[in-house]
């Protein structure tokens, strides 16, 4: 039993990758593009998922090859009824199986103190950044390989700092980090490791509106963190990036702070 359990647990990471997929969701812009051609660079097979901007997740396969690796696009819009069995469906037009599952698709909602919130904008943002996540991966467990990566994609606001106006959006990460703890324990049993990665502000198109054109927004974000500086996306696709490696083989179940220590 140990010798099956070792061997369902090693997997190649690097230049080893040649052979996996990876399907990332959300993949088009921002953190989900730097994590997809990352791993494009490491050697997988990426399905670049997007929900409605064709053009950007174009791009993103045409870098990932461009740069000597595969990709292919997957549309499905998220947060609506049958949305992972579209995701699914599209998937399995280009590929028998996935290695790797990265839910980074998510949305932040109306910026709203509590007050404000309609139970519609409660219900989009659950939609799309909890329950989404939950059957996508519920529909993935058939087509995930043994010793295979989940990673999802949370935030630092679920133990940091509160945001009044970002308050359905913290709740719903607070579940995807409650869904890493038990699907990590579920999952063990065939050496599937299941982890997520929180960042901080970084500078992506989610996050234009407020911090690009604030430049005081931009100098207290970069002050919060203690390496002094926004996030990049590439700063987040790099722990992604050893998370669905072979190296993270003994790493399940953990949160992650990639907030360039805003949270200390």
């Amino acid at each position: 039993m140990a010798a099956l359990v070792r061997e369902r647990a090693e997997v190649p990471g690097g230049a080893g990758s040649a052979g996996r997929t990876a399907l990332v969701t959300g993949g088009s812009r921002g953190i989900g593009r730097a994590v997809a051609e990352r791993l494009g660079r490491d050697g997988l097979r990426v399905g670049v998922h997007y929900g409605r901007d064709e053009r950007s997740a174009k791009e993103t396969v045409a870098a990932i090859e461009a740069a000597g690796g595969s990709a292919f696009p997957v549309r499905a819009e998220l947060g609506v009824p049958g949305d992972a069995e579209a995701l699914w469906e599209a998937f399995d037009r280009e590929a028998d199986g996935v290695d790797v599952l990265v839910n980074n698709a998510g949305i932040t909602g109306r910026r709203e103190p509590l007050a404000a919130l309609t139970a519609e904008d409660f219900d989009r943002v659950f939609a799309v950044n909890a329950k989404a996540p939950f059957l996508v991966t519920r529909l993935a467990l058939e087509r995930l390989r043994d010793g295979g990566r989940i990673v999802n994609v949370s935030t630092g606001l679920t133990r940091g700092n509160a945001v009044p106006e970002l308050i359905a959006y913290s709740m719903a990460k607070g579940a995807l980090d409650v869904f890493t703890l038990t699907l990590a324990k579920e999952l063990a049993p065939r050496g599937i490791t299941v982890n997520a990665v929180a960042p901080g502000v970084v500078d992506t198109d989610m996050n234009a509106g407020w911090l690009r054109g604030d430049c005081r927004a931009w100098r207290q974000s970069a002050q919060t963190a203690a390496l002094g500086r926004v996030g990049r996306p590439e700063d987040i696709a790099d722990v992604v990036a050893f998370l669905a490696s072979g190296d993270s083989r003994w790493v399940t179940g953990q949160w992650v702070d990639a907030t360039g220590g805003a949270l200390l």
